[in-house]
C-alpha cells in the first residue's frame, strides 16, 4: 500500500507575542503627550482568551487600537486572529472595546476550508480533526497545490500549514 502523506491547517495564536505587544503598545501610550493624563488601559485576559481596550473617547481608543494593531504586525501576529467588538460605554465616562482571539478553527470556517478543498476537485481528502482540518493524499505534489489554492483563498482567520508530513 502506498505512503499517505498529510499536513494540517490550523490557527494558533502565540500568546506571548500577544503579550509583548500589548506591553509594547503600553509603553507608547505612556510616553505619548497626547495620552497624558487619560485612562487608558489594555488588559489581556488569557484565560479568557480576549483583549480589553479601556479610554477616555473613541478616538483615543481607536488610536489605541491602531497602536496594539501596528504593534501585532511588527510581532508577525495575524490581526486577523483578532475579532473587535463594539466600543461601549464604562464606568467613570471611559469607552471600552473588547476584542476576542482565536484560537482553533472554528467548525463552521473548518467545514468551510473542507468545502473548498472538495470544490478544487484536488486527489486530496480533508477531514475536521478537533480545532484543526488534516488534509491527506498520496502525492506530496497535491499537497503543495492544495496549500498555495488556500492560500489565495480568504477565509477571515489567519491560517497556518504544519505537521506537513
Amino acid at each position: 500500500m502506498a505512503e499517505q502523506n498529510s499536513f494540517d491547517v490550523v490557527s494558533k495564536v502565540d500568546i506571548q507575542e500577544v503579550k509583548n505587544a500589548v506591553d509594547q503598545s503600553l509603553k507608547e501610550v505612556s510616553q505619548r503627550f497626547d495620552f497624558k493624563g487619560t485612562k487608558t488601559e489594555l488588559t489581556l485576559k488569557e484565560k479568557e482568551g480576549e483583549l480589553v481596550v479601556v479610554s477616555d473617547d473613541e478616538y483615543k481608543l481607536k488610536s489605541v487600537v491602531d497602536i496594539l494593531k501596528t504593534k501585532l504586525i511588527k510581532r508577525s501576529v495575524s490581526v486577523k486572529a483578532f475579532s473587535f467588538g463594539n466600543v461601549e460605554a464604562a464606568l467613570g465616562g471611559t469607552v471600552r472595546q473588547v476584542a476576542k482571539i482565536q484560537n482553533g478553527l472554528a467548525t463552521e470556517k473548518a467545514k468551510e476550508i473542507v468545502k473548498a478543498i472538495k470544490d478544487g476537485k484536488f486527489k486530496a481528502q480533508a477531514q475536521i480533526q478537533g480545532d484543526q482540518v488534516r488534509v491527506l493524499s498520496k502525492s506530496r505534489d497535491d499537497l503543495q497545490a492544495v496549500i498555495g489554492f488556500l492560500k489565495t483563498q480568504d477565509f477571515g482567520v489567519d491560517l497556518q500549514y504544519t505537521n506537513y508530513r
